[in-house]
């Protein structure tokens, strides 16, 4: 038989893998057709928001307010007043939005809007959150909201089948939406690290997370809806009514659940905090904005997640890694998951010989959520501290954190995606510093140029670097050590502080694998 063997043996595979493709895609992958829809005008008077819009910029000395948010119970509260402020529209877009206590009082919050006669848009990426399918339509099922799902699986309901498309369609599934977008109103918007669920709000039984929001206000709020838009409207996003069975009994069952939350324990210290304040103009004030001409809201094409780009447009990291490498003084960075590769050590320690002080504050490896990633960032450490960088890790548990949880767990894992630069340039986005961020997932974020805003992003760096907070790297006869303070005293440790055995096993594990450009 010879050279016929072969393909005795490739040919029932081959016929095999093609129908399970067939089974899989009855449509071959066609998109669903849906009508195109953009964002609403705004007008002077017609929205509460519209109101406080128009009297914040009409006095204002620039074209856009910004002002950040470090505090997790104030990043809820934003969100639930804003949306209890809005008349007009909400525009959300989110990585992960779980079916926790603070997803769904959140969530709570949008239906009542859109009770009101609020046009609600909801864009998710279908891997990264945790509801439901059953939760999806329940949402969708409602007049005033339409649900889309970013690059989402055909088969839904049949894990077989969802398991089986995941596999064939591995290199596309393994592209994610990671943007993070609240618009309401068109009048202020919400861009930042955080998602929708515990962990970003103080509630994680867990971890919590310390992360960075911008509420913006003026007209960078314009860019923001432009980019929802784009990614509303590309062919990534399928609205959930092709994907799933009609099933109206969904919303009133959903209404039930939600309507036990607010009597609970656990909700009270949340609610709470929105009770103290009658408008959203109450916990974000008008002396807090600060207000800045140059201002930029960038964002990948969503075609990234197709793996093309649109009309030669940069992804989002061929723009800001200029704007990092013309550092003249300072260059300080936050990055839960950092690897850099051998092209950022290389970049980053021709910074330090120019005299640049460069610094990086990371998860340590007892504090990050995604241990496989710190195997990823570990093997550069050697080089970088080698190149003159200065390298923090975060504590998991640490002095000084105060009420950091109010209850859920007391760890803290860091969150936040930003670097400021020579005092007077800022980014604060969804984009992590490593290969999944910029070859991989969809990100935004904001690019500003404002001495004030930048020196409040560093008072929190220096905070967050400190001996009570974290760890500072050294390297000494070729290891990397680790420095902390006990009594008052300077401690030198050895060997990954604090983190378990599994922990360390895993890390050392991924490591020998060449999974670096999926981390």
């Amino acid at each position: 038989m010879g050279w016929f063997a072969p393909i005795i043996i490739v040919l029932p595979v081959v016929v095999v893998l093609s129908v399970v493709v067939a089974w899989v895609y009855p449509k071959a992958l066609k998109s669903p057709s849906k009508p195109p829809s953009r964002v609403l005008e705004t007008t002077p008077s017609d929205t509460e928001l519209d109101r406080y819009g128009n009297r914040l910029c009409q006095g204002a000395k620039a074209a856009s307010g910004l002002l950040l948010l470090t505090s997790n119970l104030d990043a809820f509260a934003a969100r639930m007043l804003a949306a209890r402020s809005a008349g007009r529209s909400l525009d959300l877009m989110y990585y992960m939005w779980n079916a926790d206590l603070t997803g769904m009082l959140i969530m709570r919050e949008v239906i009542a809007a859109a009770d009101r006669g609020v046009r609600v848009r909801i864009l998710l990426d279908d891997l990264g959150v945790s509801m439901s399918d059953k939760i999806f339509h329940a949402i969708d099922c409602h007049p005033q909201i339409e649900l889309r799902l970013f690059n989402p699986t055909k088969a839904r309901e049949n894990v077989l089948r969802r398991a089986i498309e995941m596999a064939v369609r591995f290199r596309s599934v393994n592209r994610r939406m990671h943007n993070k977008a609240w618009i309401a109103d068109g009048r202020i918007s919400i861009v930042g690290g955080r998602n929708i669920g515990d962990e970003y709000f103080d509630a994680g039984e867990r971890a919590n997370f310390r992360d960075f929001d911008l509420v913006i206000v003026g007209d960078a709020v314009a860019k923001t809806e432009k980019i929802f838009d784009d990614y509303w409207n590309s062919a990534v996003a399928v609205p959930v009514r092709s994907l799933l069975a009609h099933r109206p009994e969904g919303l009133a069952r959903l209404r039930r659940i939600l309507g036990k939350l607010p009597g609970g324990e656990r909700a009270k210290p949340y609610l709470d905090r929105v009770r103290e304040f009658t408008s959203l103009e109450e916990i974000v004030r008008e002396d807090d904005y600060i207000w800045v001409d140059k201002v930029e809201v960038l964002a990948d094409p969503p075609e990234k997640a197709a793996g093309k780009r649109r009309n030669g447009q940069n992804m989002l990291m061929e723009t800001l890694l200029p704007v990092m490498t013309e550092s003249t003084t300072a260059l300080r960075i936050t990055s839960p998951y950092f690897i850099p590769g051998g092209r950022g050590v290389a970049a980053l320690t021709k910074l330090t010989r120019s005299g640049v002080k460069v610094a990086v504050l990371t998860n340590s490896l007892a504090a990050t959520d995604v241990a496989a990633v710190h195997a990823g960032y570990a093997r550069y450490r050697p080089a970088l501290l080698q190149g003159g960088v200065e390298l923090y890790e975060l504590k998991s548990h640490a002095a000084g954190q105060g009420s950091f949880s109010l209850r859920g767990s007391g760890q803290a894992s860091l969150h936040t995606k930003a670097f400021s630069r020579d005092g007077q340039y800022g980014f604060i986005g969804s984009l992590n510093l490593d290969p999944r961020s910029v070859s991989l997932n969809t990100e935004m974020g904001v690019l500003f140029n404002s001495t004030d805003l930048v020196n409040r992003m560093d008072a929190v760096f220096a905070e967050e670097t400190a001996a009570e907070l974290s760890y500072a790297l050294r390297l000494e006869d070729g290891s990397v050590s680790w420095l902390t303070v006990v009594n008052a005293q300077k401690v030198v440790i050895k060997r990954e502080p604090d983190a378990s055995f599994t922990r360390k096993a895993v890390s050392w594990l991924i490591a020998w694998l060449p999974l670096e450009s999926q981390l």
